[in-house]
């Protein structure tokens, strides 16, 4: 899981790599499409037990997450990749809120503390230069942060999908995922066709393209089904919690990106909170 957590880490840095403004959905369909069929492959069996009701949850589950890729995918593109990683951790703080308000139920004043901490940590990360307001990039990775937090409530909540296989699950959710940005990629003035930017890659944007595809997909993916019933939820997501310091690395170390003394404090302070407030929440929101 802690390969998981660097491999995931990492993708920031790799997406924003290859991307362009104009090339993101066509990178999205090329990432997605090219593990699609490999999954289907290994639960073919499994994905045809699945229910209508079962089918028809997931291909929710999987618009949501193609709206987060969408989202997330644009957002890097316009900020640097240690803003990404580090923004798309609060996730971490704005699940249990959501849950919270859902069972009206006040969050403790820890990790009250703990979310505020983590908020002054980002508007100190995206000031750069001087005191400004965030860039959209910013702002498009903190709604993408947003949008898992409903991905995670949803998951948790919708009884068509509780008892279901996760590999199944998760298929039809990649295929929904695919769905949407392939429909994106047929509509005019959103960029270059997935062809066209396949043509154009060289071997670097290939074996980016990889890495997104083969390391932080298809690998991660199985990992997590393999690790999660040998381990326990809360260290799970100690370890897959570490991701936003594997995007600092990242883009600090291979991308040449620098935070400054209050981009500096702000990720120090994102960190800190988001790992205060997964404690304070207890581990069932965790």
């Amino acid at each position: 899981m802690l390969t998981v957590a660097m491999v995931w880490g990492g993708s920031y840095l790799a997406a924003k790599g290859i991307t362009a403004a104009d090339t993101v959905i066509a990178v999205l369909v090329l990432r997605f499409a090219l593990v699609l069929p490999v999954l289907v492959a290994a639960g073919w069996r499994r994905l045809r037990a699945l229910t209508g009701r079962q089918l028809r949850g997931a291909g929710l589950l999987g618009l949501v997450l193609g709206g987060i890729f969408v989202l997330e995918t644009y957002g890097v593109v316009h900020t640097s990749a240690t803003n990404a990683g580090l923004i798309i951790s609060l996730t971490m703080i704005f699940t249990p809120l959501a849950e919270a308000a859902l069972r009206r139920r006040a969050p403790s004043g820890a990790f009250l503390a703990a979310a505020g901490l983590s908020v002054a940590g980002v508007v100190l990360l995206t000031q750069g230069a001087g005191f400004t307001a965030p860039g959209a990039g910013d702002l498009l990775i903190l709604g993408a942060a947003l949008a898992r937090t409903v991905n995670v409530l949803l998951t948790a909540r919708m009884a068509a999908v509780r008892d279901a296989d996760s590999l199944s699950l998760t298929t039809v959710q990649l295929g929904a995922a695919v769905l949407v940005f392939a429909v994106l990629a047929a509509v005019p003035g959103t960029g270059a066709t997935p062809w066209a930017a396949a043509a154009a890659f060289g071997p670097a944007e290939w074996a980016g393209l990889a890495f997104l595809s083969l390391c932080c997909t298809l690998f991660a993916f199985f990992v997590q089904m393999w690790a999660v019933r040998r381990t326990s939820p809360s260290r799970v997501s100690l370890l897959l919690g570490t991701e936003p310091l594997w995007a600092a690395a990242a883009g600090i170390a291979l991308g040449g990106e620098r935070l400054g003394p209050a981009g500096l404090a702000g990720a120090a302070l994102v960190l800190a909170g988001t790992a205060w407030g997964r404690r304070a929440a207890g581990p069932a929101a965790a």
